[in-house]
């Protein structure tokens, strides 16, 4: 004896479905640390090479701003947390 498959209902979405952007970390300017130190932290905490972590630098000091890491949620929160250890001003914000 067979059974006759059983119809599923999908339910409907409602407006459109954003595809999972990933998420980025953005450093912001301050009047506290000295540029040096901001690309020394760049080179230890990313593993950056010092002409990556000094453009990202001046970034930070000419534009207010620079994204320095992109990934997921998880990842970029303990980015942020890790820069505001070494006393950098850093945020997180899901890329456009």
């Amino acid at each position: 004896m067979s059974t006759a498959p059983v119809e599923l209902e999908r339910p409907e979405t409602e407006g459109h479905v954003q595809p999972d952007l990933p998420w980025v970390t953005i450093v912001w300017n301050d009047p506290v640390n000295l540029m040096s130190y901001v690309t020394y932290v760049f080179q230890t905490v990313f593993g950056y090479p010092r002409s990556k972590a000094h453009s990202l630098m001046l970034d930070v000091h000419h534009k207010g701003r620079a994204v320095v890491s992109s990934g997921s949620r998880e990842e970029m929160e303990r980015d942020v947390s890790i820069l505001h250890e070494y006393g950098l001003w850093a945020t997180l914000q899901q890329d456009k």
